[in-house]
């Protein structure tokens, strides 16, 4: 039955049929149900508020900034760069517009349409960005209302995507140590104490103890620490956790259960915040990896109401490594139960435990009154998963594609002293691969994902002397130098690997990486009013407003880039007068092989908001040609990069210069192929004001746009770097768009 069941997953791979998809919720919140919140943020609460059982925005006036006013929800979950999200939102508005949005530091959803009444909001096709500056893998969704006028309602936000089914059944496994539901007594050696003071919380049998607590007041650390090299380190007479107070339940008096008594809430020091004063933690009896999927569930109460964020911690109580945990839990005078299943993020990677913050909602000038905490029937479990070392491949040209079910397992070959697997087989060309995912665990497709290494150097064909090191990076596709059959060694103790080619095609020579020559200034002409700056100037709106792409700057490739290719664009820019982005995204963009056909994919900005400045900067991004346009479309290739230049209505030079495109790979300073010539601009478009076409760089067309579009005439002039100069400088200058010897 298992050759049969290998068999069909392997006709499964080789003749492309695809397995169920299920949908997977991946967060949700309900604010009708909310008092505070922990996973958002707020940049200006005057305009947004928590009330009523929905999230409120109130804008009187258009803002000046987009930034000035937005909402950042952090939802805490693992997003996966392979998957496409779907958002949905309970909203509606006084007013029906487009708010701008941002889903973990992509340019998806872009936009956010407002209804006027009560409806579902569904917005598909929202991805990750893993190189964006700003929220990448945070799952977050950034919403921007700025130049909203009115009344905006959300009562509920979800996140969702589609992935296969695994094929695998789910087995799931306790990590709980101890007495989860609280009727058997702590063992002697964990209540111990030194100096009168319990310190086993800094000790190696964490894990050991299921349910800990700190309390103002209780097990208060004071005094001297003697270190392992004989110094001592002196305390500051805070709280430490202690485990947690085993109590008869009242009027259950025969079931016991946890008890945090929190008597004292007071500041931990003077830049400490109030809520983790008192804690509560649920242990685990190890690390928990991003990617693994847990189930978390509990009984709980509390002497009086109260609403707890929680978050996650390292080995030790009190250690802490990420914000977010299971949302906020609100307490009540009655027994409720928990119960959740959700994945660990990057962020929670090797997370030990949940800690909950039992004074979350006190501040220095208002604390909650005392109150007891109760917990009962622990009970915290994780998929079961096989650990080893494991490697899943893909090669998109022939059709086979990522098997997380059925990865090639490596053994260990004392011989090499390392663990030892080949992918592909030898003599059949339809099995070469030319990408792998190397992982630490099998038995689901987000764990197995989370737990990946990369080497980091590059990779040799046929070298048995390149060993190198690796490293944990979570969701890492290793890109082979060629398809073919290859050998993989790794070894653990010196955390070390090494590929070897057995049978495939030569992988293409790498090349210097080249540097185009040429200084490139773009003489972007003055336009007109938008319809939003015409409002706020008080002036007449132009029957043709001016739009950020009336003066466009263009890099175009040697040939068509297919999705999944991986690129690197540098280039250092400048510009006379700063340019700042004062509406939505602006910079970058993929385009069409013609770029008068549009954009395909978003943007992203060359410095955040702060695109061009007088001040020379320098440039550098991974760019990866995504399968589909923002819109859904599919891909089949791109050939541009596109720079809207008219951010500002002012006219300006800016200047682009020391231009590489290449495809990355693993070794500094080469490449297999550069994308644009080191010499000339044959690789450069420009388009100059409104309503003109897109012409070659430097070509006479150009020049006389921008001259036909200049606005006013002016007595400064530039060099071709882009620099004002003085009237006394000789050689070739630039004026009012004109290029000339002086």
């Amino acid at each position: 039955m298992k050759k049969l069941f290998t068999l069909l997953a392997l006709l499964t791979v080789f003749m492309g049929a695809k397995a169920a998809l299920k949908t997977v919720v991946d967060y949700e919140v309900d604010y009708s149900t909310e008092t505070t919140w922990s996973h958002g943020w707020l940049n200006e609460e005057t305009h947004i508020k928590l009330e009523n059982g929905a999230l409120h925005f109130t804008n009187d006036a258009a803002q000046a900034n987009f930034y000035d006013f937005q909402y950042q929800l952090h939802p805490g979950i693992q997003v996966d760069n392979d998957y496409s999200y779907t958002i949905t939102l309970r909203m509606k508005g006084t007013v029906a517009q487009d708010l701008h949005a941002s889903f973990s530091g992509s340019n998806t959803p872009g936009v956010i349409p407002v209804p006027t009444d009560w409806q579902d909001v569904v917005l598909e096709g929202c991805v990750n960005d893993p190189n964006a500056k700003y929220f990448a893998n945070s799952g977050s969704l950034l919403i921007q209302p700025g130049d909203y006028v009115g009344e905006i309602w959300i009562s509920s936000i979800k996140i969702t995507h589609e992935e296969q089914e695994s094929q695998r059944p789910t087995e799931w496994i306790s990590v709980i140590s101890g007495n989860g539901d609280a009727e058997t007594e702590w063992p002697a050696w964990s209540l111990e104490e030194t100096e009168g003071i319990n310190i086993n919380w800094r000790g190696d049998r964490t894990g050991e103890i299921c349910a800990w607590a700190v309390t103002m007041g209780k097990n208060n650390d004071t005094g001297e620490r003697k270190n392992a090299d004989g110094t001592t380190t002196k305390l500051d007479g805070r709280a430490r956790p202690y485990p947690a107070d085993i109590e008869a339940e009242a009027g259950k008096e025969t079931n016991h259960v946890f008890a945090v008594h929190v008597d004292q809430i007071a500041v931990i020091d003077e830049d400490a915040s109030i809520q983790w004063s008192n804690q509560f933690w649920i242990q685990s009896s190890r690390a928990i990896k991003a990617g693994t999927k847990v189930h978390l569930k509990f009984r709980y109460k509390a002497q009086k109401a109260a609403t707890v964020a929680t978050q996650i911690h390292k080995k030790n109580p009190s250690d802490y490594l990420h914000y977010q945990a299971i949302d906020n839990v609100n307490f009540t005078t009655e027994w409720q139960e928990f119960d959740k299943t959700f994945t660990f993020s990057d962020a929670q990677n090797n997370g030990w435990s949940v800690a909950f913050n039992l004074t979350s909602s006190s501040t220095k000038d208002n604390p909650q009154e005392p109150n007891i905490f109760y917990f009962d029937d622990l009970s915290w479990e994780i998929v079961k998963l096989d650990e080893g070392w494991f490697v899943a491949s893909s090669n998109a040209a022939t059709g086979i594609a990522y098997d997380y079910d059925n990865p090639t397992e490596l053994k260990f070959d004392e011989a090499e002293d390392a663990y030892v697997g080949t992918v592909g087989t030898e003599g059949n060309n339809k099995t070469w691969v030319d990408e792998i995912m190397i992982s630490t665990v099998c038995g689901e497709t987000t764990a197995f994902k989370g737990a990946t290494i990369k080497p980091t150097g590059a990779i040799k064909t046929d070298d048995a002397d390149n060993w190198q090191d690796y490293t944990e990076v979570s969701q890492t596709k290793i890109k082979l130098p060629a398809a073919g059959v290859w050998q993989i060694f790794v070894a653990p103790v010196d955390k070390q690997i090494l590929f070897m080619q057995l049978e495939g095609e030569a992988p293409k020579e790498l090349v210097d990486v080249v540097t185009n020559s040429e200084v490139l200034v773009v003489n972007a002409v003055e336009r007109e009013y938008t319809a939003d700056e015409a409002t706020a100037a008080g002036v007449e709106t132009p029957a043709s407003p001016g739009a950020t792409w009336d003066n466009q700057f263009f890099i175009v490739s040697n040939r068509d880039i297919k999705p999944g290719e991986v690129t690197i664009l540098e280039f250092d820019y400048v510009a006379t007068k700063d340019a700042k982005s004062t509406a939505a995204w602006q910079g970058v963009k993929i385009v069409d092989e013609n770029p008068a056909e549009g954009y395909l994919t978003g943007c992203f900005n060359l410095e955040n908001d702060d695109i061009f400045s007088t001040t020379e900067k320098h440039f550098s991004k991974e760019l990866i040609v995504p399968a589909q346009t923002w819109d859904k479309k599919d891909i089949t290739a791109v050939k541009n990069i596109s720079f809207d230049l008219a951010c500002i209505k002012e006219a300006n030079a800016y200047t682009f210069k020391n231009v590489k495109w290449y495809l990355k790979s693993d070794e500094e300073g080469k490449t297999a192929e550069n994308l644009i010539a080191a010499t000339g601009t044959t690789n450069f478009k420009v388009k100059i004001g409104a309503n003109t076409g897109i012409v070659d760089y430097g070509s006479e067309t150009g020049i006389e746009n921008v001259t036909a579009k200049s606005a006013k005439t002016s007595t400064a002039i530039y060099n071709l770097a882009g620099q004002r100069v003085s009237n006394s400088f000789k050689g070739l200058v630039i004026k009012d768009g004109k290029k000339f010897v002086k």
